[in-house]
């Protein structure tokens, strides 16, 4: 398959209905104007949000305080006619307190399920590195299996399934790194910045004029789930999915890639989840662009919101201050396109 220029030609194989495709963009293209009636800016965040609700994939939102990501994520949740549950992360939280426990009734003399905040369409972990690791721990069947173990019964989630985490960067004290294979769960690490001039501006200026706006619910579950299945049906061309994959191996052996410098920077690369949440975002991205297929252009550009939180930085890396999209660019710049 050769780099696509212009306005590409579809190519063979099962594709998504076009009646599909455009229905999908229409019902992205509402969720955004409703968010937007609360939050300014941001376009390549809420963007992001809406493909991993497409390809059904959890994301971890990273950003000094006062950005708008608890805001973004509750704004996203009224706007999905779903059950929705928020759970502040606290250094004291036990994990019976997210996921449930079994509760005693005397009048039975029988233990049965208490059902924990986990039990929602969309879950907001807020300031999820406030807890420790046991607690964080918790959510790992959660958002791998959908289901949840309490007592000697699992328990599956209701679906559609989405963890949508924050965390602040800044702040250190009181804080719990999270562990590697928590973060190999998530679709997406983003990266929240800064508002421009004019969008602050403009952030204040609705903040003096009164009351946020009300967001409605405009869509409903069986939306979210005719979006998924839609993306299901976006064409991968073989060539695109070993894009995919070599992207991926590169981070494992930048050497092999011709990325010496960024060898020694490098402790472990991606697992072969990251391939997989490589595909869903891709197709994801190729449906909401309003495309029954996969481009390179689609892979490459969530390549570091996906891969970033799942390289492991040597020490000499994190002594020097390198951080991880650094070190991704030098390797990914050296995987050619197909």
């Amino acid at each position: 398959m050769t780099k696509a220029t212009g306005t590409p030609a579809a190519p063979p194989g099962p594709q998504a209905a076009p009646a599909a495709i455009a229905e999908t963009q229409q019902w992205a293209e509402r969720l955004r104007r409703e968010i937007g009636k609360v939050i300014v800016g941001q376009e390549t965040l809420v963007h992001r949000l809406l493909v991993a609700l497409v390809a059904g994939g959890h994301v971890l939102l990273e950003g000094a305080p006062g950005l708008a990501k608890t805001l973004v994520v509750k704004s996203l949740a009224r706007a999905c006619a779903g059950s929705f549950q928020r759970i502040q992360f606290t250094p004291d939280l036990l994990p019976a307190d997210i996921v449930g426990t079994l509760v005693y009734d005397p009048r039975t003399l029988t233990f049965s399920p208490h059902r924990g905040p986990v039990f929602a369409n969309l879950v907001l972990a807020d300031e999820i590195n406030r807890a420790s690791a046991k607690v964080q721990s918790a959510l790992l069947e959660a958002m791998q299996e959908h289901a949840v173990t309490i007592g000697s019964d699992t328990h599956r989630l209701p679906e559609p399934f989405l963890v949508l985490a924050t965390q602040n960067p800044l702040e250190q004290q009181g804080t719990f790194p999270l562990p590697e294979a928590q973060l190999d769960r998530f679709l997406f690490h983003l990266h929240v910045d800064y508002p421009s001039r004019d969008e602050e501006v403009e952030i204040v200026r609705r903040q003096l004029a009164g009351p946020d706006v009300a967001i409605q619910a405009i869509t409903s579950l069986d939306d979210i789930i005719r979006a998924r299945h839609s993306a299901r049906e976006v064409f991968v061309d073989p060539a695109i999915l070993g894009y995919a994959v070599a992207l991926v191996r590169a981070t494992r052996d930048p050497k092999a890639v011709g990325a010496d410098d960024a060898a020694p920077l490098v402790q472990a690369g991606a697992s072969p989840r990251a391939a997989v949440h490589f595909m869903w975002a891709a197709r994801a991205t190729a449906l909401l662009a309003g495309r029954a297929f996969v481009l390179p252009e689609d892979v490459r550009s969530v390549a570091e919101d996906v891969l970033r939180h799942r390289l492991v930085l040597s020490l000499d890396a994190e002594a020097d201050g390198v951080a991880a999209g650094d070190v991704l660019k030098r390797i990914l710049s050296r995987v050619a396109a197909p």
